[in-house]
């Protein structure tokens, strides 16, 4: 009996995994500042007293770091005072982003993927992860599939032992 070498195919086909878990900033690298520390008696944002309070205030632990600014009470915040703390913050911190804690994260995610380099997927089979250990919105897979899916050869979906095709570059 002739018996032929069992052949993996898959380690075969050079394939690009991108796992999406990777794009989130680490939890100690975000820091969250909340505008109702700026407020007079909690209520009110006084111009004079804010611009002081920034040229006193020691940036230097918001660098390369993700900055979210928000405000946890229901005072009325003048958007200038959003912008002047994210020009103080542009030099030093990686990113800022105007959201509570629990959704900067996921703007973080997706400003995260927009920055990707898609050059080195170009004509390339990906795989997007799809299991891991912390859950991805749905929304980073599509807008991860709307950037390959203009320069990648083939996407596709899962694990590379078990994908789903989603996408595959016409040959013309």
């Amino acid at each position: 009996m002739d018996t032929k070498p069992l052949v993996n195919k898959v380690a075969q086909k050079a394939l690009v995994t991108l796992d999406l878990e990777n794009f989130f900033p680490k939890p100690e690298d975000i820091i969250a500042i909340d505008l109702k520390d700026f407020l007079f008696k909690g209520l009110i944002l006084k111009e004079a007293e804010f611009r002081e309070t920034i040229k006193t205030t020691d940036w230097n632990k918001y660098k390369d770091k993700y900055v979210a600014l928000y405000c946890s009470n229901n005072a009325i915040i003048p958007m200038w005072a959003y912008m002047i703390l994210s020009a103080e913050l542009a030099p030093l911190a990686k990113d800022v982003a105007c959201s509570p804690l629990e959704h900067a994260t996921e703007i973080f995610l997706y400003r995260n993927l927009a920055a990707l380099d898609m050059a080195v997927f170009k004509d390339q089979r990906v795989v997007v992860k799809g299991c891991g250990d912390r859950a991805v919105p749905e929304a980073a897979f599509v807008q991860i599939t709307q950037q390959l899916s203009k320069v990648a050869r083939v996407v596709m979906y899962g694990e590379p032992c078990s994908t789903v095709p989603v996408f595959k570059k016409s040959i013309d």
